[in-house]
This record gives structure tokens, C-alpha cells and sequence, in this order.
């Protein structure tokens, strides 16, 4: 082997061991989440996760989108452990429970799933992020102040971040909402991206000081 395909090897090799050591290092935020995550209604490039992500990669994460429009949290809970296993993730955002709001589930239901999934997270080595949500009045005081307190209840119990209600900023905002009045338009993803970035920062923070 002469002298330019010795280097050229040397190259070759130097990159690959570059590619390798950065996938490595590279961490991995999973999302689970249901249809506001998805993306339903408008154009995937244009949701808060691909507005998260584009804040993200040049920090070296990558973001793993895996909602799914219509999950519930028992679909979710199921859906974790190989999520887990494939990606491992440093941080797990949950983002699901409207679907079982809108269905009548009961909240002990939604509350066991949501730390089921937490823990599962925290087992797997990840720190999860909760987003919480709200349902709209005429479901009633009882169901709609127990359905909140789930959210609550998980985040005391296993002292974990919960942004109390993630459409705070939006749903009460038609100009902001789709003509169903469930989900935001793309005018309203700006928003919902930036709230889950002041969540999300600390944690982000915390895995890199490890």
C-alpha cells in the first residue's frame, strides 16, 4: 500500500471514529404524546416539536417524535418500554390525557398510567417531563378539577416537572385554534413551543452538568 492510500485510510478512519464517538454522545429527547404533538391538522414542519427540535440540534440533542393522534395514556404506557429500549432517552416528555378527557376515562385510570410511565422513564435512566392539560367546563367541576389533580398528584408524588396546562396560551384563543376548537392551527405552535422550552431548559441543563 503506498503512501496516499495509507493516508487515505487514515482519513476514512478518522471520520468514521468522529461519527461514531458523536452518535455516541449525542443525547435523545422522546416525546410521547397523542394528537397535539402528531402534529394533526397542519403541517408537521410547522408543530412546536419540529420548532423544539430545530432549537435542540444544534446542541447536539435529537428529538423523537413519537405521538401518535388519538393515544390515550393506556396506549401510551404500552407503547413505552420498547420506545425506551430502542432510543434511550435522557429525557422523556409525556404528553398525553387529553384523549382520555374527552372520553370520560376516569382520572385514577389516568393518573396510574401517567406514573406508571414516569417512573418507567426514570427506571430507564431518563427525566421525565410532564405536560398537563385542561378539559373545557362542560364536563363538569367534579370530573374537570379530578382530571387536573391527576396531573398534580403524579408530579408530587414522584417530584417531577409538570407544566400545569399545556394549551394555556392558545385555547382560549380561537384565532389560535382549529375550526374544531380541540386543536391549535400553526399560528399557535409558536407558542406552545416556546412554554415547553422554558420547561424544558432546566432538565436539559441538569443532563448536561452530569
Amino acid at each position: 500500500m503506498d503512501c496516499a492510500a495509507v493516508m487515505t485510510f487514515l482519513k476514512r478512519t478518522l471520520v468514521l471514529l468522529w461519527l461514531v464517538s458523536g452518535s455516541a454522545a449525542a443525547n435523545t429527547l422522546l416525546i410521547l404524546g397523542d394528537s397535539l404533538s402528531a402534529g394533526y391538522g397542519i403541517n408537521p414542519n410547522k408543530g412546536w416539536v419540529a420548532l423544539v427540535r430545530q432549537q435542540l440540534q444544534p446542541l447536539g440533542w435529537q428529538v423523537i417524535n413519537a405521538s401518535v393522534s388519538g393515544d390515550t395514556s393506556a396506549g401510551g404506557l404500552t407503547r413505552l418500554p420498547s420506545l425506551l429500549q430502542r432510543h434511550q432517552p435522557q429525557i422523556v416528555l409525556i404528553e398525553l390525557g387529553g384523549n382520555d378527557g374527552l372520553r370520560g376515562l376516569p382520572p385514577q385510570s389516568l393518573q396510574q398510567n401517567l406514573s406508571r410511565m414516569a417512573e418507567l422513564s426514570q427506571h430507564a435512566g431518563a427525566r421525565p417531563l410532564l405536560l398537563g392539560m385542561r378539559l373545557p367546563p362542560n364536563y363538569g367541576p367534579v370530573y374537570t378539577q379530578a382530571f387536573a389533580q391527576s396531573y398534580q398528584d403524579v408530579s408530587n408524588t414522584l417530584n417531577i416537572p409538570l407544566l400545569p396546562f399545556f394549551l394555556e396560551d392558545v385555547a382560549l384563543h380561537p384565532e389560535l385554534m382549529q375550526a374544531d376548537n380541540i386543536h391549535p392551527n400553526e399560528q399557535g405552535q409558536p407558542l406552545m413551543a416556546e412554554r415547553v422550552w422554558q420547561w424544558l431548559q432546566p432538565l436539559l441543563k441538569a443532563t448536561s452538568s452530569q
